[in-house]
């Protein structure tokens, strides 16, 4: 027996779940907590910029000045702790999938699955998994299962998420972790790499959706059995389970449980470190230029330009978001024509900024602009954790069925009503109604990958007005949203669309023909909140090629 093994058997064996909630009791699958447990493991105290040239040119965006947010993040966390295995790691945030929760004797590292949250540092599923590693001085994975297609993703998303995966594999390197992108759907591919380098634990991070709680499922059943598999919320600030055991009916009902938990959760991330039991089975280099080829997307959509994929990139706009436009952001964010909004979405939905770090840094400024960082604050966490809450107890978050009573009521009701205007798809995703202001939104999400928060509801709203029911208007609402938006197919995205067209998260308001109960927006409220020929002009068809 090895020096390792009789470490682990003197301990009893390592406990990989934390105080996770175990499969079978009542709320599983959903993974409410119910009560906690002993915890054994407590700590001890190619075609496109390189990885290296973007690392650079991120970086130097972010240092600006000798107090560059770069820098600080990197001071900040070494001196919360060392290392996550010196810190004070809260075990909510993990659940147990699995049946069994210690790591065998002859494991020969623990794996990273690395899924929703793309980044390396900032990222507690990377970090709980780095702490079990550490604890047990085995070598510490990571992989990452690239599918062919995802629903409406195109290559605009695709690039961008392997973009960003770049500059996670070599910053992996740089730290002595082997990361390894596995091509096809996890449950063809990740049981094989656990059991083919003798993996005896595996760690993923957390997405409410349902094809990704079925990635999840799938693993659970596929894995052996002496291979514990846990869970761990890394994108919410307070984890999923954690905030609500329920679907919320709205802000107001989810808003003071998650402002009374966000004293223990909005802490300061150790650092993820260089790991220092290596490996002995390296990573097979990785080809990204036959990983682009081998998608089956549409390639049609471009890349946009002014969002440069990766971590690096995202705190830089983040710094110049707090720079630049925080001050503003209280005042005119429902302004499209003023430079107001953060712009984080992209790097927030694909993981590779952390919304915890982005509150971190923005809060400082609390006393300078609060109308603004509490504006962010319920934008950024009380509202994208309600859509997470919406997504992950309602089945059908992006169908009518998934509204309320009221609403569907409603909205059957007015079924029926006579349409103004109809208009078919292709109509509406090359932007030719009669509407010129919601044809300039449709031309900047196309063009540029981002439509202005404000006008998303405007331009839901719309489509409501001029489709042949509700069921046809949610349909190619979030046909358009997640085929153009960069940051589509998210909870946020499916809770704006159902918000807009489902009343979800809001009350019912005077009845009125096609909307029924539905909130009402029309274009003379806009023009008297914002120059809106000021934007058509912008968004002018002739201008863009169109």
């Amino acid at each position: 027996m090895s020096q390792k093994s009789r470490n682990r058997q003197a301990r009893g064996g390592e406990e990989i779940s934390g105080d996770a909630a175990r499969p079978g009791a009542a709320a599983a699958p959903r993974g409410q907590l119910k009560g906690k447990r002993k915890i054994l493991a407590e700590p001890s105290g190619a075609e496109v910029l390189t990885v290296e040239k973007r690392r650079k040119e991120g970086e130097a965006a972010e240092r600006g000045g000798a107090g560059s947010l770069g820098e600080a993040v990197r001071q900040a966390r070494l001196q919360v702790a060392p290392s996550v295995q010196d810190f004070k790691y809260n075990k909510k945030r993990v659940r147990l999938v699995s049946q069994g929760s210690n790591l065998k004797d002859a494991a020969q590292g623990v794996v990273y699955w690395m899924s929703r949250d793309q980044r390396v540092q900032d990222n507690w599923a990377f970090l709980y998994a780095q702490r079990l590693a550490l604890k047990q001085q085995l070598p510490l994975h990571v992989c990452f299962c690239l599918v062919p297609k995802f629903l409406e993703a195109t290559i605009r998303h695709f690039s961008f998420m392997l973009k960003g995966l770049q500059e996670v594999a070599e910053e992996c390197q740089e730290l002595d972790i082997p990361f390894h992108l596995l091509i096809g759907f996890a449950k063809e591919v990740l049981p094989a790499f656990v059991t083919g380098r003798g993996l005896g634990g595996v760690v993923t991070d957390f997405s409410p959706l349902r094809v990704p709680m079925q990635w999840v499922e799938d693993i659970k059943e596929r894995l052996p059995g002496d291979v514990p598999f846990v869970q761990v919320d890394a994108h919410n600030i307070v984890p999923c389970w954690v905030a609500s055991d329920k679907q919320e009916y709205g802000a107001r009902t989810i808003r003071r449980k998650i402002h009374d938990q966000l004293s223990e959760f909005l802490t300061e991330f150790p650092p993820v470190i260089k790991h220092p039991y290596p490996s002995t089975a390296p990573a097979e280099p990785i080809d990204w230029n036959a990983c682009r080829a081998s998608l089956q997307v549409d390639c049609s959509v471009k890349e946009v330009t002014w969002a440069t994929p990766g971590t690096a990139a995202g705190l830089a706009m983040l710094e110049s978001f707090i720079g630049e436009r925080l001050k503003s952001f209280g005042t005119d964010r429902n302004n499209p024509n003023r430079a107001a909004l953060s712009n984080l979405s992209p790097w927030f939905h694909f993981g590779q900024v952390s919304v915890q770090r982005a509150i971190l840094e923005v809060q400082k400024y609390r006393s300078k602009y609060k109308e603004s960082v509490d504006g962010f604050i319920e934008e950024a966490v009380i509202r994208r954790e309600l859509a997470d809450n919406f997504c992950y107890y309602n089945r059908n978050y992006d169908k009518v069925e998934g509204a309320y009573d009221w609403a569907k009521t409603s909205l059957k009701l007015h079924a029926q009503d006579k349409r103004s205007h109809l208009y078919e798809l292709k109509q509406l995703e090359e932007g030719k109604t009669h509407d010129p202001l919601w044809n300039a939104a449709q031309l900047q999400m196309v063009h540029e990958g981002k439509m202005h928060g404000f006008l998303r509801m405007y331009w839901a709203k719309k489509i409501l007005e001029w489709t042949r029911s509700p069921e046809e208007a949610l349909e190619f609402t979030i046909y358009l949203n997640d085929r153009y938006e960069l940051d589509g197919r998210d909870p946020s995205g499916y809770v704006g669309c159902m918000w807009s067209i489902c009343g979800i998260h809001d009350q019912g308001w005077a009845e009125r023909a096609v909307f029924g109960k539905i909130r009402y927006m029309n274009y003379a409220g806009c023009k008297r909140k914002f120059d809106v020929g000021q934007f058509e002009r912008r968004y002018d068809p002739r201008k863009l090629g169109q």
